[in-house]
């Protein structure tokens, strides 16, 4: 046998078995620094001073206490005293006492269907809060209660992972039912119960509070069982616009009790907790386009950025989601004369453009502007002060279809030929419920070609009223510059998701 051969093979083992050694290794470190996070989590929450034996004579002896605003399990928020979770059964507990308060008082009536929403997505069935409840005298039968010291706001996140979620659904909605109780401030803590991870836009979570947000899965660290000593349960919806289509097709909500001015006042406090001056704007006028990475793609983009300068003769920039950082985004948005995208969840980060702005939302093939409605809705709310404009794809010939991937990406492989046939055909998409619409979808994620002659930004209509707000400075007070074309005007840095 050759000796270099046989050489050679026990190098290859030797180097094999420490390669595995390695990633066993770093595994462990991975995990044992995520212990390490939850750890510290723990000690940050008993660093609070608390007397533990009054905490506990005083949830014996008083129980639980909840007083609720709201009539119906749809507006409802609760304030709870000595609320208690069990991290094993992952159910909340109510303990009755002679002195304990229960308002209201509904009986049979709190599970038709629920106590109240813990969204502010409104009666979705995967968002009800409930509790279980017991005698006081249970807890000596009980593991030893972990007393949480801070005021705690207990809600769900609806889809972390969408920024249009993030914002309508959750971060809005936070900051104004923070808003509506005194001691809900920046030291108040939130904690998600809705059982996912972090997500991608998780550091936005962070800006609404001082403190750390806690998972559903990290309180498990924490104890068996955890007693908040006052919290809150449930999110106002007094701010969202929009309803998903789960019951009807999806549109503005009936009755919107929102405005710009509410609007605007949270983007002034996210910009101030993101470090972004409010300055006035910079001496240039200048339009931002957003780009999608992944799906949804506009396929001559260096083509209609090109197009956008030399029409408006100003500088044009092109930003995304996976290439730059939020903030930068947001710096530049709040600054600019026109954001210009492909309908998804990224532009609901118009609600950051200045007064006066425009928002100009790109539809593909057989996907009718009228049906989908969430930014338009948003941009002409009184008070936001946004001119919106829609463009639609008609010409078949200017859209890639890919009817082979995965039906949750757009694929419509799986349906039958005759059904396959029909969506390829159809040239409108028809009004639908959410959320897994095979024609919507196979829609929803083809790629567009958007021809300069077509733009919306040469409607002679469109133009005029562009110009003349520019001219009654109403835009911003600048002289015309060169056109430019920007890729990439500020340091990468990336942020993992693209809106849907």
């Amino acid at each position: 046998m050759n000796i270099a051969a046989v050489f050679n093979a026990l190098l290859v083992s030797i180097l094999a078995a420490v390669l595995w050694k390695y990633i066993k290794l770093r595994d462990h470190a991975a995990t044992v620094e995520e212990e390490l996070v939850l750890m510290r989590q723990a000690q940050e929450l008993s660093e609070a001073q608390i007397d533990y034996h009054a905490a506990l004579q005083a949830l014996v002896e008083n129980g639980t206490r909840m007083v609720c605003t709201g009539r119906m399990h749809t507006d409802r928020i609760c304030r709870f005293e000595s609320l208690c979770y069990s991290t094993e059964a992952e159910e909340f507990v109510y303990f009755h006492s002679n002195s304990s308060v229960m308002l209201p008082n509904l009986g049979s009536r709190r599970f038709q269907p629920a106590l109240l929403d813990l969204s502010s997505v409104e009666d979705h069935n995967t968002q009800y809060f409930n509790f279980v409840e017991l005698p006081a005298a249970a807890l000596k039968f009980m593991p030893k209660p972990v007393f949480v010291p801070d005021v705690a706001l207990i809600a769900n996140r609806f889809n972390p992972d969408n920024l249009m979620h993030v914002f309508h659904d959750d971060l809005l909605p936070i900051y104004y039912t923070m808003q509506q109780f005194s001691d809900l401030d920046l030291e108040a803590r939130l904690f998600f119960m809705e059982g996912w991870s972090e997500g991608v836009h998780f550091d936005l979570y962070k800006l609404l509070s001082n403190k750390q947000p806690l998972l559903r899965e990290e309180l498990k660290t924490l104890g068996r069982l955890l007693c908040f000593t006052k919290s809150y349960v449930g999110l106002s919806k007094i701010t969202t616009w929009y309803q998903y289509g789960f019951v009807q097709p999806q549109g503005p909500k009936a009755n919107i009790l929102v405005s710009g001015n509410e609007i605007r006042q949270f983007a002034k406090f996210m910009m101030q907790k993101l470090n972004i001056s409010l300055e006035e704007s910079s001496s240039e006028e200048y339009i931002v386009v957003f780009s999608r990475t992944i799906n949804r793609l506009i396929l001559n983009e260096a083509e209609l950025i090109l197009a956008l300068a030399q029409e408006f003769q100003m500088k044009t920039i092109s930003v995304s989601l996976e290439e730059h950082s939020f903030s930068d985004i947001v710096r530049l948005i709040s600054n600019a004369s026109m954001l210009v995208s492909m309908h998804g969840a990224q532009l609901v980060m118009s609600l950051f453009l200045p007064r006066g702005a425009t928002v100009v939302e790109l539809f593909p093939y057989a996907i009718n502007p009228e049906h989908y409605t969430p930014y338009k809705t948003l941009a002409t709310l009184p008070g936001m002060d946004l001119q919106y404009i829609a463009w639609q794809n008609t010409d078949r010939e200017d859209t890639v279809t890919y009817p082979d991937r995965p039906w949750d990406q757009g694929g419509i492989a799986h349906l039958d030929k005759a059904e396959q046939e029909r969506i390829i055909k159809s040239t409108e998409v028809p009004r639908h419920l959410c959320c897994r619409n095979p024609e919507w979808l196979f829609r929803a994620y083809q790629d567009t070609k958007i021809p300069s002659s077509v733009l919306p930004l040469e409607d002679e209509k469109f133009e005029l009223d562009f110009r003349e707000r520019g001219a009654r400075g109403e835009l911003h007070e600048k002289t015309p510059v060169s056109p430019a074309v920007s890729r990439k005007p500020l340091t990468a840095v990336p942020l993992q998701g693209n809106g849907r």
